[in-house]
């Protein structure tokens, strides 16, 4: 499973020009997910999210996390995050899991998420065009990989 963590001030995505989801001072997530992820991975990756100390404390250094700040959640599902270059100049997305593996991934990760934060997330609408629109705060843009824990 992969996530691309955004600090933003604020985060919204729009399905058919209806707002799906939408937050202020949080974080935005993209997530995507490959057939070899488990629940494991959604334990590890939720715990980093939530814990991750990337809001800035009174003297300026990122020393806070998601739950220090009482932040926000958009958790969007990207399947584009498993895309292969290596051939050619169209990427290839067989890493990507299907939809009926990703979609109960997805559910399971917003979940745990949930459950770690103390609180709702927002999301995007899985398989659906979405537009996301955030204003990044930093910027501070984190990849995390749960098959690369060292």
């Amino acid at each position: 499973m992969r996530i691309v963590i955004q600090r933003v001030t604020e985060a919204s995505v729009k399905v058919e020009g209806e707002i799906t989801g939408q937050i202020g001072l949080g974080l935005l997530v993209l997530v995507g997910i490959e057939e070899i992820d488990t629940q494991q991975d959604i334990d590890w990756l939720s715990g980093k999210l939530v814990n991750l100390r990337i809001f800035e404390d009174e003297n300026g250094v990122m020393n806070k996390s998601l739950l220090d700040v009482k932040g926000e959640v958009l958790i969007v599902s990207q399947f584009t995050l498993h895309a292969s270059t290596k051939k050619g100049n169209r990427p290839s997305y067989v890493r990507a899991a299907k939809p009926d593996f990703s979609v109960p991934m997805y559910e399971a990760f917003v979940q745990k998420v949930e459950n770690d934060l103390g609180k709702k997330v927002q999301t995007g609408r899985f398989g659906a065009d979405m537009k996301v629109a955030l204003l990044n705060d930093g910027p501070v843009t984190i990849c995390i990989d749960s098959q690369h824990k060292e």
